[in-house]
């Protein structure tokens, strides 16, 4: 008999993003923090992978059960990769 996981799949949280004054990012949708230093925070969302990049970056709050985030900072650029498989760590590292 197949392992079947009985827990009920809690929909994806709408992935939404506000900004003010390039200082304070507020995300939804945040599945995981990947990596972060003061420079880069990389965020895997429902939407994909986000690459915040910046001076002075801190992560504020992380909910892990709501999908919320809050970076601040001065943000200089956002960018998305496509959604795909979830690649492990190696492939992560060499790429």
């Amino acid at each position: 008999m197949a392992y079947e996981d009985n827990k009920a799949k809690t929909p994806a949280a709408p992935h939404r993003l506000t900004m003010d004054e390039r200082q304070t990012l507020w995300m939804t949708g945040v599945e995981e923090v990947v990596s972060f230093d003061e420079n880069e925070v990389a965020v895997r969302t429902v939407q994909g992978l986000l690459s915040v990049r910046g001076t002075g970056l801190k992560v504020d709050k992380l909910e892990k059960t709501s999908g919320e985030l809050t970076i601040s900072g001065m943000v200089t650029d956002l960018d998305y990769q496509e959604s795909g498989p979830h690649q492990g760590f190696w492939t992560r590292l060499f790429r």
